[in-house]
């Protein structure tokens, strides 16, 4: 038997979430290091998958298949296909810039008759999210993915509700209530759409008579199983609300900005840079592969929703006085054009999809962790508390810039090339709604660079006079993620060449082709 190295990569973190925990309270260090080094040695093993797997291989590689409840057809199945891979490198790259980043975050801090939970608690919970994640992008057995696509609310609850942005203009009460709010809605929104999903999960199993996500796309392909076009649609339904609330897609979004606001910047980060893109990929490798015609008659209004997500998320992260609803409301703009992307059902759209999910990733970790290194130095969340910060810390502004700039998609950057790839994908297939999308970038430009404006430049205020600029654990947290969002920018070819030869597999699941090109013949 090989060795089990899809599970090993899920495995190690969350037995280093139950090490971490199981750290005497008086060992607090200990219990940070131990949580970095699970993190590295993870991300360790997932360059090892990046490593073995061959993109030019079959889809699905590194597969692991254990029977578990046999009396319904549930195994253990595992397996990667590029798409995958890349977001499995996507998380354990960003796990440990997240703990880092976190370092102080969790220390304990007496306010009052309350106290913040165990240290260990925080960089616990981190890595636990981490395993469930990595074993999302790695399950083939739908029942299997639903569980851990559930499970990875419990930890986040914890993380968004007990360990909040201490940065809080309102008091100590009042910002325990608000955390509490967030993480309470967080996990409603989530659970309905993921009680829904059950229901579409046992109504997929009534139909096919297992949970295996090869063998009833293989039946699908070879005409074995048939499903009623109503029952496609209603089943589609179920998965697809699922994937729209985590995403998160218009009107399903609502959740999203308190649970970012009310969060520590890392959280923060790991809610829309990690978790987020469960709901992304899942509608790649579910939607389309399970229920490819009701994936073409749902297109329309999907396409319209990504729209509206799009300028809506722009334009609220315009009027924003708060810096993480912000950044909020800009990723639910950008995965707007991810889920745009995907449903334009061109190799352009969902090459550029795929790869949007690992740039936004990136650039928004970039941004959202220095905004939390300028918050905690502040420590008010409000734009207007700021000015003229680049003149005291001019490092701290200028990665800050660059994270600004990746958001907008700057050229050179890496956002800019899936971007590019969504709108073009999604032209030339729907123009109208392709070049309504692109005021989406013009808003962008906008909200970043009055973000900019009113924080770094300007007169310095009294209160940011003495802010120290980017120390040097926070420059080891910052300085890769900007590396590579300049390498990406101009060299994106080492994730497309990973992710093509799935996307083009996902095309053929759908049946679609790319439009030819309307070129008038030469005379």
């Amino acid at each position: 038997m090989s060795f089990p190295l899809l599970t090993a990569t899920a495995a190690l973190p969350a037995l280093g979430a139950v090490a971490t925990a199981a750290v005497p309270a008086a060992r607090r260090a200990a219990a940070k290091w131990l949580a970095l080094v699970v993190s590295l040695a993870t991300l360790a093993l997932a360059v090892t998958v990046l490593v073995r797997f061959d993109p030019g291989g079959t889809r699905y590689q590194l597969t692991e298949s254990h029977a578990w409840i046999k009396d319904f057809g549930v195994r253990y199945e595992l397996g990667v296909d590029g798409i995958a891979v890349a977001l499995i490198a996507l998380t354990a790259l960003l796990i440990p810039f997240i703990v880092l980043a976190g370092w102080h975050d969790a220390d304990p801090l007496e306010t009052g008759n309350r106290r913040w939970r165990p240290t260990q608690g925080f960089f616990a919970l981190i890595l636990a999210v981490e395993a469930m994640v990595i074993i999302s992008f790695e399950a083939t057995d739908v029942f299997l993915f639903y569980i851990f696509f559930e499970a990875m609310l419990i930890p986040m609850y914890f993380l968004i509700g007990g360990f909040g942005d201490r940065a809080h203009e309102h008091g100590e009460e009042t910002a325990a209530t608000q955390r509490s709010y967030a993480a309470v809605k967080f996990l409603l929104y989530n659970l309905a759409g993921g009680l829904i999903m059950l229901a579409a999960v046992i109504g997929l199993y009534v139909v096919a008579g297992n949970f295996s996500l090869q063998e009833i796309a293989q039946a699908r392909v070879n005409g074995s199983l048939h499903m009623a076009t109503d029952t496609e649609r209603w089943l589609f339904l179920g998965f697809f609300f699922a994937f729209a609330v985590k995403a998160p897609l218009w009107p399903l979004h609502t959740w999203l900005p308190n649970a970012m606001q009310e969060s520590t910047a890392p959280v923060a980060v790991l809610i829309t840079a990690v978790v987020d893109k469960v709901g992304t990929f899942a509608m790649l490798r579910f939607c389309l592969q399970l229920f490819p015609e009701a994936s073409k008659w749902a297109t329309p209004v999907i396409l319209v929703l990504a729209l509206i997500s799009i300028i809506y998320g722009a334009l609220l992260a315009v009027g924003q006085r708060d810096i993480k609803r912000l950044v909020a409301y800009a990723s639910i703009s950008h995965f707007g054009f991810i889920i745009m992307g995907i449903f334009a059902m061109t190799s352009q759209g969902q090459s550029g999809a795929t790869l949007y999910m690992v740039n936004h990733g990136i650039s928004t970790a970039a941004l959202m962790l220095v905004a939390g290194f300028l918050i905690s130095r502040r420590g008010s969340r409000l734009i207007a508390d700021y000015g003229g910060v680049q003149k005291v810390a001019p490092v701290l502004a200028g990665t800050f810039l660059i994270g600004g700039l990746a958001t907008l998609s700057l050229p050179g950057l890496a956002p800019f090339v899936s971007e590019f790839l969504v709108l073009v994908g999604t032209f030339t297939r729907y123009p109208a709604i392709g070049i309504i999308a692109t005021f989406g970038i013009v808003l962008a430009a906008l909200y970043t660079l009055v973000l900019y404006q009113r924080t770094m430049t300007g007169p310095v205020k009294p209160e940011v006079s003495a802010m120290p600029d980017l120390r040097a654990r926070e420059l080891v947290v910052v300085a890769p993620l900007i590396v590579l969002l300049i390498f990406l920018g101009v060299y994106p070819k080492p994730v497309t060449d990973i992710v093509n030869p799935a996307v083009k597999q996902t095309m053929s699941d759908v049946h679609k082709k790319d439009p030819k090109p309307e070129v008038e013949a030469a005379k």
